[in-house]
């Protein structure tokens, strides 16, 4: 877990804090509590929908991504990037919405600027901004 500051740096610079995810579905309560814990300074509501992003990116990684897997959190002021590493080589796609799941990514969309996916030679990693000067429960502008 990290020990470094919970506040954006007010320089401009670009924070990044990363913790290593095991093999386990059990683990997301792990990742939500270290995200939670390094986003406390963030208001109620946009610290949820930060984490369910944290919860969707790292669930997807965990059900169809293969280990090592890595998340991140990347910072500045007035805006964060939820990345997470894994090394299956498929990419992350959004699936028809059934009783068994398919609305994660649509969740991930309507809270976020943008998300997508890097792909490299050893595996993926899938992306998400969140324009941290929006207000909660606001739609993100449109994508140009």
């Amino acid at each position: 877990m990290s020990a470094e500051p919970r506040t954006a740096p007010d320089d401009g610079q670009v924070r990044v804090v990363a913790l290593e995810v095991a093999d386990d579905l059990d683990e997301l309560a792990s990742v939500r509590a270290w995200a939670s814990g390094v986003l406390r300074d963030l208001p109620g509501d946009q610290r949820l929908d930060v984490l369910m992003v944290v919860e969707e990116l790292t669930s997807n990684a965990l059900r169809h991504g293969e280990p090592p897997r890595q998340i991140r959190l990347l910072r500045k002021r007035g805006w964060l990037c939820v990345e997470v590493d894994d090394t299956c080589l498929d990419p992350a796609c959004p699936r028809p919405p059934s009783a068994t799941g398919g609305h994660g990514l649509k969740l991930v969309t309507a809270v976020t600027t943008a998300w997508g996916q890097r792909q490299r030679t050893t595996g993926k990693t899938v992306w998400a901004e969140i324009d941290l000067t929006r207000a909660p429960g606001t739609s993100p502008p449109p994508m140009r």
